[in-house]
Order: structure tokens, then C-alpha cells, then sequence
């Protein structure tokens, strides 16, 4: 009887884990809700960039093509990048666009039965039970719903679409009262060139925000108005921001993305060892990090325009809140088409926005909150059982505890990729399907639930050490190399994979360095 696996999201998550589905002679089916395969790039503003250089986003066995010779390439290429994957490796006949999954449901054992299982699954095995998944697909076109049925699913749902992230206002406060237009940077992107073009042509745009779409906003607004309309950017905390240039992913990869740099941080499930050298070498940790810091107050006019961070470099870096900057933003903050302001408490007034520290409001005519989502809601939602709600997101102050961040131990044969964030998001996609693929091939096996939590739990409080409020997305950048190598041992692959040990210990590894693991 033939193995049947649904993958949920054509992002490039779902991409690879359809790819690497298909190398172990899996037919998996992958349900998308767009008419178009990638993801939040899909819905990315077309002046956007990556944020990561090429060398660091890129498929292990797929390079980006020699005309591409952007160090940071563009939302264009990345979208062409995609679809030229998906058609080297024939993604698309198994690809069902139009096709939202609105629930997944786990049918067939009890909620009793479940939790009495030592095994994951009941067996530890991925298939060849009689209890199915319950997937209703909902047709975007037509409103129709249909209910299919299969043994395991793959989650690439991503965190940062979907569902809005939009600040609560007391009454009277918020947007009803705002004779403007109102709407969420999601809406924005994914509005078409034109329309766009037209909805901030001539006008006041305040954007609330402060991170990269905010930017890219702004800087969208700034180079369409220019100081005659100036663009507004209310930041509640400032992040630090880093010139989209060479050096600075050079930077990146030499101080915070190679093997040494990993000596340097405590990592989940260290060896005493490795915590003795990473508390002797905390000054150092501390000194590149304020090194960092020295060079971007000299080469970036953060003070001047209220965009210098409170807290360290080391801090954000930690928890994925670095952010590489639009082109010329500057020059524009310079120029006054581009206003910096900062304030903690924001609302609504008539004619636009009232903010700490001024007695006028900020008149305007449209405002966009680019304030991120909420990932593990969307995540939570997906499911219809509670008992399965409660899993994936039980309090306010818990993150999505998952063993090897692919598997929750209290929910059978299911997968979850792409939800964790580092700086290398395409190659801990990859490497995580790669594993998926392995486990679902009969390739490795999992210990018991009791071992499965107990490991996940450590990766969750460790997470939500390093990364502080920021815990929700589950940013694992700073021990990112050390989560690879626990992969590679489960799958009987040598974790050093690069040649030589100073090559190995100090040049930033990418996703080639992870190219053929299961082949060798």
C-alpha cells in the first residue's frame, strides 16, 4: 500500500520537504493556498531584498545562476531562484494551488489512548497505523471544501504570514476613529505594483514598525514622494541595523556564523567542557560584540536620528533581530523624506497618530503597521483538537517545544519545518527535510516520548534564554552549526564538513557544505 503524505505550504520550506519526499519514493501532495509557489516572498515588496548574501541562501545542490551577481539578490530573482528549483526537481505536479488548508484533524485513536503511549505515534514510526489525518482543503476560487485523508503531514507554514500581529488600543483610541486608511504591511506587499503605487502616491504614510519591512516600506514611500511627502517610521524599540553591502556578510559570517564562534555561547546539552571554555571566553564574546557596535556608530548616523539600540549587538544577533538595511535609507532620513520617531505608547486621533513626547498628532493620510505576526497562533489554529491547541501553544509565556525542532513528541505523525528562524533559513529548512526524509524512510528511529520532551524542553528554554521577549520565534542562530551536527550524527553523517581543522573551526559553513549528506 502506497505511503501518503500531505505537505502543507509551497514556501520554500514545503519546496524541499516535496524535494526530498520525492528522492525517498514518497507521492507527496502539497496544498497551497496561492496561485504561486513561494511562501512570504510571494508576498514581499518587489524593491526588497535579501537579507542574507547569496552564498548563505541558496539550495545545497542548486546554485544560483552566474547572472545573478547581487550579494544580496532582489524579490525578483529570489522568486525566479524558487521556480527554477521547483522545476528542476518537477515540484509542480505535486503542487495544488488555490488550496487553503482551513484544519487538520487526527482521526482514528482517542486522546486516552494517546497519551498513554511511551512511543511517538504509539510505534515510533512514521506510517502503518489505521489512524489517518483529516486534512480539509478549502478552494479559494470557489468557496468549496474538501476533506482528504493521509497518514502523515508535513507543517510549512512559516511564521510571518497569515496572521497579523496588530497592537491592541483602548476605545476611542484605535483606528475607527482615523478618517484615513488603515492596514497591515502583509496587505500592502501584497497589493500589485500599480495599486500600490497609487495608494501612497502624494501621501502621508506613517509606518509603525522597525524592523525590515518597515524600512523597506519607508524606503518604498521616501523614493515615491521624496520630502515633499515625507514618510513617517514609528519605532517602539530600535534594532540594530547593518549597510547592505559586502563586508557587512562578511562581518556576520567571520564573527558569529563559523565553528568558533560557537565556542563562545552556551549551547542546549553542552558538555562540561564546552561550558568551562564558553564562560572563559565570554569577554571575548562581549568584545566583538561591542566591536560591532563601535564600528556601525561610526559608519551609520544611529544617534542622530534615534535609531540607536538599547540593547547589544550580541543580544539581537541572538535572537534574529538583525537588519540589513534598504538601499540609500540614509541618504533619504538625510534628506527628510524618510521621518525617524520612537514611542512606546501610540493612538489614534482624527487626523492621524499621537505619540509620546508631542503635543501635536502626526497628521496623516495612511498608515501601515509593519508589526510582524503571530506565528505560533497560526500554528495553534491549524489544529482542530484543543488537546493538540494545548500541545502546540499551551500559555502565553511557552514556546513550540519540538524535538530536533521537527517533531512535537504529543503529536503523531506530523512534521513541522520551517518554523524555527536562524540566519541561514533556506539551509535549516533543507537540512531538516533531509532528516525528515530519513525518518520517514525507515533511517533512523526515535527515542521515547519521556527522552523526546526532555530534549525538546532543553532547546525551548534555552531558546527562550538567549532570545529574552523575543522567544517566539524560536530564533536558534547563535548555536545554529552545534544543531546541525546533532542532525548529522542521527543520520550517521560526520558533522565536520568542511576539509581541514582551521578551515572547519573558522570559515562561515553555508548550505553546500551540507550537499549529498545522504549520499555518501
Amino acid at each position: 500500500m502506497e505511503k501518503q503524505i500531505v505537505i502543507i505550504g509551497a514556501g520554500a520550506s514545503g519546496l524541499l520537504a516535496c524535494k526530498y519526499a520525492l528522492n525517498i519514493g514518497l507521492n507527496p501532495i502539497v496544498f497551497e493556498a496561492e496561485d504561486r509557489i513561494g511562501g512570504v516572498w510571494s508576498h514581499t515588496l518587489e524593491s526588497t531584498r535579501l537579507q542574507n548574501t547569496k552564498e548563505i541562501f541558496q539550495f545545497s545542490d542548486f546554485p544560483w545562476p552566474p547572472s545573478i551577481t547581487d550579494t544580496y539578490p532582489t524579490h525578483t530573482q529570489v522568486m525566479e531562484y524558487f521556480e527554477s528549483y521547483a522545476q528542476h526537481f518537477n515540484l509542480f505536479p505535486c503542487i495544488k494551488f488555490n488550496s487553503k488548508v482551513i484544519g487538520i484533524d487526527y482521526v482514528g485513536v482517542s486522546d486516552e489512548e494517546m497519551e498513554s503511549w511511551a512511543l511517538w505515534g504509539g510505534t515510533g514510526k512514521p506510517f502503518g497505523t489505521e489512524a489517518k489525518w483529516h486534512v480539509k482543503v478549502q478552494d479559494t476560487k470557489n468557496g468549496s471544501i474538501q476533506v482528504f485523508h493521509t497518514e502523515f503531514v508535513v507543517l510549512c507554514v512559516g511564521q510571518f504570514s497569515g496572521l497579523p500581529n496588530i497592537p491592541e488600543f483602548l476605545p476611542n483610541k484605535g483606528p475607527e476613529v482615523f478618517k484615513g486608511k488603515v492596514m497591515h504591511s502583509e496587505d500592502f506587499s501584497t497589493l500589485n505594483n500599480s495599486t500600490a503605487a497609487e495608494l501612497i502616491k502624494a501621501k502621508r504614510v506613517t509606518i509603525v514598525g522597525s524592523h525590515k519591512t518597515a524600512a523597506d516600506i519607508a524606503a518604498e514611500c521616501a523614493n515615491a514622494n521624496g520630502v515633499r511627502y515625507p514618510c513617517t517610521m514609528i519605532q517602539r524599540n530600535a534594532h540594530w541595523f547593518l549597510p547592505s553591502d559586502e563586508f557587512s556578510g562578511l562581518l556576520l559570517g567571520f564573527l558569529y556564523f563559523n565553528r568558533f564562534s560557537e565556542f563562545l555561547v552556551h549551547k542546549p546539552g553542552e558538555t562540561f567542557l564546552l561550558s568551562f571554555v564558553a564562560t572563559m571566553l565570554s569577554p571575548l564574546r562581549w568584545g566583538i560584540s561591542k566591536l560591532i557596535e563601535t564600528y556601525l556608530r561610526w559608519k551609520l548616523p544611529l544617534k542622530k536620528y534615534g535609531m540607536l539600540p538599547k540593547i547589544s549587538f550580541l543580544e539581537d544577533v541572538s535572537a534574529c533581530q538583525i537588519v540589513m538595511l534598504p538601499d540609500k535609507f540614509y541618504d533619504r532620513v538625510e534628506e527628510g523624506s524618510i521621518i525617524i520617531k520612537n514611542s512606546q505608547i501610540l493612538s489614534f486621533c482624527e487626523e492621524g497618530l499621537i505619540i509620546d513626547g508631542e503635543n501635536q498628532p502626526i497628521e496623516t493620510d495612511v498608515v501601515i503597521f509593519a508589526t510582524g505576526f503571530k506565528g505560533d497562533e497560526k500554528l495553534r489554529n491549524i489544529f482542530e483538537s484543543p488537546v493538540f491547541q494545548n500541545n502546540i501553544m499551551g500559555s502565553p509565556t511557552s514556546t513550540v517545544s519540538l524535538y530536533r525542532q521537527i517533531i512535537h513528541p504529543r503529536i503523531p505523525r506530523l512534521a513541522i519545518i520551517g518554523y524555527n528562524e536562524n540566519f541561514s533559513n533556506l539551509g535549516r529548512s533543507e537540512i531538516k527535510s533531509v532528516w525528515l526524509s530519513q525518518f520517514l524512510d525507515g533511517n533512523l528511529e526515535l527515542p521515547s516520548i519521556r527522552d523526546m520532551e526532555k530534549e525538546a524542553n532543553m532547546w525551548a528554554d534555552h531558546i527562550k534564554q538567549v532570545t529574552g521577549r523575543y522567544f517566539r520565534r524560536a530564533c536558534i542562530s547563535n548555536s545554529s552549526i552545534w544543531y546541525y551536527d546533532q542532525l548529522c550524527k542521527d543520520m550517521g553523517c560526520n558533522p565536520r564538513r568542511k576539509k581541514g581543522f582551521l578551515v572547519d573551526l573558522f570559515i562561515p559553513y553555508d548550505p553546500t557544505d551540507y550537499a549529498g549528506l545522504t549520499s555518501k
